[in-house]
Order: C-alpha cells, then structure tokens, then sequence
C-alpha cells in the first residue's frame, strides 16, 4: 500500500460502481463489487485480504461480468484474480482488528474518526445525516444555518469529468439551508437524542454581530458540539456575506468575537480559499476567540462556457454566474492553504479541520500530515454515496497499523518540516534519472512526444522501446507523469555535478 498499487483505477475505468451492483449479485462466492469499491479508493490490500480465503475464479465462467451494466467491459475475474494473485501475497499486515488508531478530537472533543460530512446537501436534513452516521461517519458540519430566504437557481451544478466519466472538478452555485432555523433547531435535537455519541457541528451565518451571536446561542442549545462560521461561502445574492467577510479580516474578527460571546461550545472560522493567503484571517479569527479554523471552501470559478450560447455552466434560462469550484481538482490548493494555517507559528494550537477535494483515505492522509486534525468531505460524497466511509476508515487504519502509529494524532502535522514557500531551500546539484519498466510498457511513445516536445530530447524510440540518453536528461521527470502504463519509475542512478554548474 505505501508503493505504487499493482492495480488501480485505470485498471476498472469502464466500472460505475453500481447501487446494488449486479456483478455482486451474480457471483455465488463473494462480493466482487465492494472488492472493485476498494481498488477505486486505493484501498487494494484491504480489499484482497477481505475476499474469500479461496480464490473461487479459477473454475468459474464470469457470469459477473456478463451481468455488468457496461456490458461486460469490466475485467471483474481478472481484477478479483490479481487481488488473489498479487495484491495478497505482497500484502505486510493483517487486517487490524479494531479502529481505536481512527480515534481524533475536535477541539478537545472526540471523534469516533476524522472523517466528517462538509456543511453543503450532503448533510441538510436528518434522515441523510442519520444514514450517514449510520453508515460509520464521525459527525457532521450541517449546512449553513441562516435567517434568509434561500431560493435556489435550477439547475445549478455543473462539473468537468475525467475519461471514465467521474467528476474532477465540481462547481456549484448553491446557497444556504432553506430550512427555517425552528426546523433546523429540531433536527439538531432529534439527531443529538437518536445519536448522541456522533459530532454535530453546526455551520451558521448571520447578517450583523447580533445574528452571529443568537445562531450560536441557538445552535448550542439545541444539541450541537460546536460552532463552525461561514465566513467563506462564495454564491450568496447579499452583498457583504460569505466570502466577502472572509476577505476583511476586520469582519473575521468582529463576527468571530459575537459567537463566542453567546456560546461555550468551540468555534471555528470557516475562511475562504479567495485570497492570496489566508494567515491574516485566522490570526484574525484567533483574535476573536475562534478555537479552530476550517478550510476551504469552494473557489470561485467559471465552467463550461457553451460554444453554441457562449454561456457557461450551470445555464438558468441564458444565463450563469461565478460560482464555488470544489471536487479533486483543488485538492492541491486546499493543501497549500492547510500547510499555510499549519506552519503559522501564531496559530499553533488551534483546530484544523481540513476540506477539499478529498476522495481517498490517502487524500484524508495528505491532509493530516500537513496539519489537519479532522477533514470534512462533500463531493467525494455527492458522487459516490455515504458508503466510501467504509473505505476512507478501513484504508486510514491499514496505513496506520503498517507504519507503526498507534494513533492518527500522532501524525498531524509531520509533513509540514519537509515544507517550503520557497524553492531556495531545494538542492540542485544533482539528477536523478528516471528508469523504464519494460514489462509494463506497451511501446505506446507517449513518454517519447513528451520529451521531444515538452522536454529535454532525451528519449529515443527504438523498435517501439523508449531508451534514455543521460547526456541529455535533466530528471525532470515528465516522462513518468504521462505514461499511461505507470511503466516509468525513478531510477536509482543520480548524477552529481559541481556547485555552479547549470546543465
């Protein structure tokens, strides 16, 4: 699991990940379609190590694959073969027994996991939440509570989708709960009756210091743990809300200071990715009492522009607006802001809870490591369902157990040393040149027209085989990021050169 997985999502890029997946349901043996859900969420030793102890697709005809949905283009017998054959064998622990490595805290109080549902659909009423916590969720942050009237635009999501369909990038142009706050006072309550031991966050806005103040009052007396402030929501209609507070300090800190004085129960400032940096909001936050900081929010984005109408996506009868961009895609962006809170020395202590684009426990990973203590999670969800929850904890525990962590606390935050703002700090007297797996390499010359065109000319195609020239190679690796095969891996052969000399 801490190398390259032998099998991956290209290896299944034809799957749908069905509800009720009648591959599951056609096979006598096991349960191949939650096998597939683990190799989709980079979850592939788990998922060899849960299948029968007996490989049943030796002798078996695949009625598998002739009852697949996308008429039998998923390899399922050979993928469940390759979970016997390569994935097990290879594999360096058990399947720990228990989840207590999974075991965070939000401000002092604890989760049963990190993972959290972010404030948006996914957690807007109290059946999905209740399913949710059902399904193994630690908690949710409730979408925002307000005392506008919401009235949304239809349609109004509009994504940018990779080959096999799945969503890359998200962008909607949604708003805030359309619940009255009574109705959702009441779902607090009932949810934290029904549910007592899951985390209830409640995400508010308000229109003035009075509101801020009565909605945390409100929130913490009707069952919620704790108060996350919607300073970042970039879709409102209203001038001076969302984003627009999360871009002033000043209002960070004004807003911050009139929750707290209403409530006893951890705040967090909820900031927006719509900034250059985001230190001086959170400083801002934390000069206002705020006991955490929750980034990011959506980024403000245009998709989709129509050659035909020229007008961008989603389109509400001829017309769209700039809207929050969220999905895998920003991943990167969400992690450079999370590092930029962590290595804050002015801000240590405080609760990071950490969202974007998060899809995969090596995701989550990525995020604790830079120093996020829970992560929230909304359109990993909106697409796949509450069910990746099973994969996210199951997956995050394996790591832990195979590094030797007794705890996911004690790793939050240990990737932020290795870090820099600046490339000053990066050695640069030596190459490290990459290297061809030739078994895996179907000759396709991809690795050949990136060089030549994109590179260093350091590539030669002989008999459909790249070979490397080192007189020309300046390790830059560009080569690894296109092969299709993940036939390029680096090389352990690195070249030195004196101080002061540029190739």
């Amino acid at each position: 699991m801490l190398i390259k997985p032998v099998i991956t999502r290209s290896d299944m890029i034809q799957c749908a990940l069905c509800k009720d997946a009648p591959c599951s349901k056609a096979c006598p043996a096991m349960d191949p379609a939650r096998a597939l859900l683990g190799i989709w969420f980079d979850n592939q030793d788990v998922a060899a190590m849960e299948l029968p102890d007996k490989n049943p697709c030796a002798e078996c005809d695949a009625p598998c694959e002739t009852a697949c949905v996308n008429c039998g283009n998923v390899p399922v017998k050979r993928l469940m073969t390759d979970l016997y054959e390569k994935v097990r064998p290879a594999a360096e622990i058990a399947i720990p027994k228990d989840e207590k490595r999974l075991e965070a805290d939000l401000c002092g109080m604890p989760l049963e996991n990190p993972f959290l549902l972010s404030s948006s659909v996914v957690a807007s009423t109290y059946d999905m939440c209740a399913r949710a916590f059902e399904a193994g969720w630690a908690g949710a942050c409730f979408k925002t509570i307000c005392s506008l009237d919401i009235h949304e635009a239809s349609p109004r999501f509009s994504a940018i989708k990779g080959d096999n369909g799945s969503i890359i990038g998200f962008k909607n142009i949604e708003q805030l709960s359309d619940h009255s706050v009574a109705e959702n006072m009441e779902i607090f309550r009932r949810l934290k009756k029904d549910y007592p031991s899951k985390f209830i966050l409640a995400s508010i806005m308000g229109q003035n210091e009075a509101e801020w103040e009565s909605l945390a009052k409100l929130c913490e007396e009707n069952g919620a743990d704790a108060v996350e402030l919607n300073f970042s929501c970039p879709n409102m209609q209203e001038d001076g809300l969302g984003s627009d507070i999360g871009q002033v300090p000043e209002l960070v800190e004004r807003f911050t200071r009139a929750a707290k004085r209403s409530s006893s129960i951890p705040v967090l400032a909820k900031l927006t990715p719509n900034v250059a940096t985001m230190s001086p909001a959170a400083e801002a936050a934390l000069q206002g009492g705020a006991d955490g900081i929750a980034a990011i929010n959506t980024i403000k984005s245009i998709v989709g522009v129509s050659p035909y109408t020229y007008v961008s996506a989603p389109a509400v009868k001829g017309k769209s607006a700039v809207g929050g961009y969220s999905g895998n895609a920003v991943k990167p962006i969400a992690l450079r802001f999370i590092a930029e809170i962590g290595q804050n020395p002015a801000l240590r202590g405080m609760h990071i809870s950490g969202m974007g684009g998060i899809e995969t426990w090596r995701d989550a990973l990525e995020f604790i490591l830079m120093g996020a203590g829970s992560v929230q999670i909304t359109t990993a969800v909106m697409q796949y369902g509450y069910r990746i929850i099973d994969e996210l904890k199951a997956g995050l525990n394996y790591y832990l157990a195979q590094m030797g962590v007794p705890s996911v606390k004690d790793i939050i935050g240990a990737g932020l040393d290795t870090l820099s703002d600046s490339t000053d700090v990066l050695e640069r007297d030596t190459v490290l040149f990459p290297m061809f797996d030739l078994e895996r390499c179907n000759g396709c010359g991809r690795c050949v027209i990136s060089c030549n065109d994109g590179g260093h000319q350091a590539i030669r195609f002989e008999d459909r085989r790249p070979k490397l020239d080192g007189r020309k190679c300046v390790g830059c690796h560009l080569c690894r990021l296109v092969c299709p095969k993940d036939a390029i891996i680096a090389g352990k052969k690195r070249i030195s050169f004196p101080v002061g000399v540029n190739r």
